[in-house]
């Protein structure tokens, strides 16, 4: 009898367990929703704190700060970049306090200011660990899964390659995405998606949920089952005095010589242009342009995202001259 008691207790509790704000245990679509006044583990509050009508509210306990400030291009955007919307009220316990909103559904980067000090907040678990120091991810969620979500759809397979890099002279990564129902037997075209300044291949993964955008257009019968291969296009420090000079010929010898090969042994996949695609954003959008256009034997399709080049006419003249582009 006993055990059918403590059985009927653990069942009950389940739902609450799982419910909770940032509890981390399923892929939840609203996971900074409050549902039962739990602080996330090992946190001091709870923040930021989602509703469902949008609102969110962020804390942070800093009893002697004299000033704390909600910082972060995306989300300052999202609020229309209002200085005064991203003051902090402090309490007296201490705790600094902003509420914002409502808030388009969708997820954005951000961090607080605390005198003038730029921090990841310390109460939320859903952060960014990039090639540059840790961020805070805001998730406002919507009525349902969104496109990034994980839906209960058939998912593909993420795998990750460590292989040793002649042009960094170093060990490197490289994240396969493949379909759900992978076969050896048929021939896939392939994605190449590269980031910006300060993202890792495991960024489009954890952060930017390709895997999942993926899943959720094969489910609709909006794309066509692809592989998609996340190269590192990190090929030198970021700050090096001659970066913009070296990390376009340094990343195409890195696709020619390690990138391609591996993917094109380990995978069943179209071997010509027609099957290979260059993709980036930012830094991966400015390599898109300047590695992906001068190699038409390797790429036959492009996909140039937020690259920041306002001089396209002159840096691409003749990529876009080229007779052979414009057939």
């Amino acid at each position: 009898m006993m055990i059918r008691i403590c059985f009927a207790v653990l069942y009950l509790l389940m739902p609450a367990v799982a419910l909770a704000v940032q509890a981390n245990v399923n892929l939840d679509y609203n996971p900074q929703k409050n549902t039962d006044n739990l602080i996330p583990f090992s946190a001091p509050l709870n923040s930021p704190e989602v509703r469902d009508d949008r609102t969110v509210t962020f804390r942070l306990r800093a009893p002697e700060a004299k000033s704390v400030r909600l910082a972060g291009v995306a989300v300052l955007t999202a609020l229309g970049g209002s200085d005064r919307s991203t003051q902090f009220q402090k309490g007296d316990n201490g705790v600094w306090t902003l509420t914002v909103g409502p808030l388009e559904p969708d997820m954005y980067i951000y961090h607080f200011n605390v005198d003038g000090m730029q921090i990841a907040d310390p109460s939320n678990t859903i952060a960014g660990f990039t090639a540059m120091p840790p961020y805070s991810q805001l998730v406002v969620h919507g009525d349902g899964p969104a496109y990034y979500d994980a839906r209960d759809v058939p998912h593909g397979l993420v795998t990750r390659h460590v292989y040793q890099s002649g042009v960094t002279n170093g060990q490197r990564e490289l994240y396969v995405y493949t379909p759900p129902g992978y076969d050896r037997q048929k021939s896939y075209p392939v994605l190449y998606l590269v980031g910006g300044s300060g993202d890792l291949p495991s960024n489009w993964v954890y952060d930017g949920r390709a895997n999942f955008m993926m899943d959720n257009l094969l489910a609709e019968g909006k794309a066509v089952p692809m592989i998609i291969a996340i190269p590192n296009n990190q090929v030198i420090h970021r700050n090096h005095p001659q970066h913009a000079e070296l990390t376009f010929d340094l990343f195409e010898q890195e696709l020619r010589k390690h990138v391609i090969p591996l993917v094109e042994s380990q995978y069943n996949v179209i071997k010509s242009p027609k099957g290979r695609a260059l993709s980036g954003l930012s830094m991966g959008g400015r390599h898109t342009m300047f590695v992906g256009f001068r190699s038409l034997d390797l790429f036959g399709s492009f996909g140039v995202l937020s690259a920041g080049d306002t001089n396209c006419e002159t840096s691409i003249a003749t990529f876009l001259n080229d007779p052979d582009v414009n057939k």
